[in-house]
C-alpha cells in the first residue's frame, strides 16, 4: 500500500481521535482543593473535592457523596495525583456504571482515629462531614453516603462503617492496614505518631481498642434482626475488600481474615478481589473501578435540576 492510499485512513483515524478527545474533555468532573478551620483540630483541615460534570449546587435531588481516605503519611491530594480518581470517576459516570457523585478526599495526620497525634476520627465526624454537607449539594443520609480508603485509610474507613453503620450505605477497604492481632514489623504503624506513646513505643493497647475486632460485636448487634423482626433497624454495610497477592505486609492474608469475620455477620454483603502486585498504587488504581462500582450498587441516585 502506497503512502498516498494511507492518507484517507490516517485522516479518518485523526478525526476519530479528535472526536474521542473532545468527548472526553467535554464530559469531565472538576477537582478543587480547599481548607476550613477545624475546631476539633485547632488548625486548618485540608481536603480535595471532585465535582461531577455539570455539578448543580441547586439540584433538587442531592448528589451521593463518597469520602476517600488516604494511607499512612499520605495527604488529601493522593487519590487524584496518584490514584487517578478523577479519570476513573469520569469514565464510570460516562459509562453509566455510577451516577454523578461528589468525592471528598480529606487530609489527616492521624490513622483516622483519635490517637497520640491528633483527633482524626472526631474531626472527620464533627467537622468535615458537617462542613461538606453545608457547602455542597450532597446527601446527608445513609443511602447517599459511602466511605472508602486504602491501607491506613482502609483501616479508617472500615472502622467508621463498623462504628456508625447508620451513616454509611457502603464501604470499600483497599489493602486495608487492619492487621490482626498487630501490624507486621515493617508496617509504618510502628513509626507513625498516631501509635507512638510518650516513650516512643508502639501503643498496643491503643491498637487493640481502635482496630476492627473491637467494633465487631456491637456492629453485629446493631445490624442483626431481633428475634421478632425480619430485618434489623440498621442494615449491614456492604463491604468491598481488595489486596495485592504479593503485598509486603501480607495484606491478602489479613484481607481474608477480615472477609471471614464479616461474612459471619453479613454473608451476602462482602466481596474480596485479589490483584497481582504489592502494596502499591498500581493495585489501588486497578481495584478502584470495581470498588466504586460495588459501592454504587448500594448508594446513590442521580440528581435532577430544579
Amino acid at each position: 500500500m502506497s503512502r498516498w492510499s494511507l492518507r484517507p485512513l490516517l485522516a479518518r483515524l485523526t478525526a476519530l481521535l479528535g472526536l474521542w478527545s473532545f468527548f472526553n474533555a467535554a464530559i469531565a468532573g472538576e477537582v478543587q482543593y480547599h481548607t476550613f478551620e477545624s475546631s476539633t483540630l485547632g488548625h486548618a483541615y485540608p481536603y480535595t473535592v471532585y465535582l461531577p460534570d455539570n455539578y448543580d449546587a441547586e439540584a433538587s435531588t442531592p448528589y451521593p457523596v463518597v469520602y476517600l481516605l488516604h494511607g499512612s503519611f499520605g495527604n488529601e491530594r493522593d487519590w487524584v495525583a496518584k490514584g487517578n480518581l478523577a479519570q476513573t470517576a469520569d469514565r464510570l459516570i460516562r459509562a453509566g456504571h455510577i451516577p454523578p457523585a461528589v468525592f471528598i478526599m480529606p487530609g489527616s495526620r492521624s490513622w483516622w482515629i483519635d490517637d497520640h497525634n491528633e483527633a482524626g476520627r472526631s474531626a472527620f465526624f464533627n467537622d468535615l462531614i458537617p462542613h461538606v454537607e453545608t457547602h455542597y449539594r450532597v446527601g446527608s443520609t445513609r443511602a447517599l453516603r459511602g466511605v472508602g480508603g486504602l491501607s491506613a485509610g482502609g483501616f479508617g474507613a472500615l472502622n467508621f462503617a463498623l462504628e456508625k453503620p447508620e451513616m454509611f450505605g457502603a464501604v470499600a477497604a483497599l489493602s486495608p492496614a487492619s492487621y490482626v492481632p498487630y501490624p507486621p514489623p515493617n508496617s509504618s504503624a510502628h513509626r507513625h505518631p498516631s501509635f507512638l506513646d510518650e516513650q516512643g513505643n508502639f501503643d498496643t493497647a491503643l491498637w487493640d481498642t481502635r482496630n476492627y475486632p473491637a467494633y465487631l460485636e456491637e456492629y453485629r448487634i446493631n445490624v442483626t434482626p431481633r428475634p421478632s423482626a425480619e430485618e434489623s433497624d440498621i442494615p449491614p454495610v456492604p463491604l468491598y475488600i481488595s489486596a495485592g497477592r504479593s503485598d509486603v505486609y501480607d495484606a491478602e492474608f489479613h484481607a481474608r481474615q477480615l472477609r471471614q469475620a464479616m461474612e459471619r455477620i453479613q454473608p451476602n454483603d462482602v466481596r474480596l478481589d485479589l490483584y497481582p502486585g504489592g502494596h502499591t498504587w498500581r493495585v489501588w488504581r486497578a481495584s478502584l473501578p470495581a470498588a466504586l462500582t460495588f459501592m454504587f450498587q448500594h448508594i446513590g441516585d442521580t440528581p435532577t435540576g430544579q
